[in-house]
């Protein structure tokens, strides 16, 4: 996947201001910094359920931001994982994971059944097929929609700080299978606020502040020994609470900005 000079403006709000760079087949890139970085906003604009406000980005050596693309086409090489899990609330878990795959690529209900069984069997929920959404924890849920992206055989998976909702008891499950999807060679792109998972399964970090890319490269360099003031700043609020800002006081702050953008 190639980014080149993207920006996304809300109205006056610019969100993202001219981000360029590159996810190469296999790498896991993970994208970290501070609420309202863009974070979220680059990731929905990778796959066009944000319209880019300019630039340009290549999926498989498919432009998506040309206008004559088969936007819908490049969709399905590209997995996305939410931080809500976004599964359909009234089908069961087998069934959330062989809709995509009937319903889109047209695949025959029973090899979609048989992709959408190996797959939740990956992630540990081969007992669950039957089960609806509401019938899982959390943790639970968010393996369901890998298993569902996987089963649509992918090239690659956007993951939108998939451990973000959970409990942390249930983080470490959704992480196990992230960590085993990486091993595997799985291209991914990751918003995250987990560090340690970050420095361990990434190939490469962004760090993101002000719509901006402050600094990228291995995770040793940008969370472990980081150039620029501003990534390190972050680091140690993230790293060690104690050295965060104090909280605003009760019915302070600026309730006039816009809601943060990731």
């Amino acid at each position: 996947m190639q980014i080149y000079d993207l920006h996304k403006n809300f109205g006056d709000l610019a969100v993202l201001k001219g981000i360029s760079t590159v996810v190469r087949r296999g790498e896991v890139v993970c994208v970290i910094g501070p609420s309202g970085s863009g974070k979220s906003t680059l990731l929905r604009c990778v796959n066009l359920l944000e319209e880019p406000t300019s630039g340009r980005i290549f999926i498989l050596n498919e432009e998506i931001t040309d206008p004559d693309a088969d936007v819908d086409f490049i969709r399905t090489q590209m997995g996305m994982v939410f931080q809500q899990f976004n599964l359909f609330p009234h089908l069961t878990v087998l069934e959330n994971c062989t809709i995509g795959q009937t319903q889109v690529k047209k695949i025959p209900r029973s090899v979609a059944e048989e992709n959408a069984r190996a797959n939740l069997a990956k992630v540990g929920l081969a007992d669950r097929t039957a089960s609806y959404p509401a019938q899982l924890s959390g943790g639970q849920q968010q393996r369901v929609a890998i298993a569902r992206a996987l089963s649509m055989d992918v090239e690659m998976i956007l993951f939108d700080e998939p451990t973000s909702a959970l409990d942390p008891e249930l983080v470490g499950d959704v992480l196990g299978v992230m960590r085993d999807l990486a091993d595997e060679g799985m291209t991914m792109m990751v918003v995250t606020h987990e560090m340690a998972f970050a420095r361990e399964v990434a190939d490469r970090v962004i760090f993101m502040d002000g719509g901006v890319i402050v600094e990228e490269g291995h995770p040793d360099q940008v969370i472990g020994s980081p150039r620029e003031e501003r990534t390190r700043t972050f680091l140690q609020r993230v790293l060690d609470p104690t050295h965060a800002s104090p909280a605003p006081q009760a019915g302070g702050g600026d309730r006039s900005q816009p809601p943060a953008a990731g």
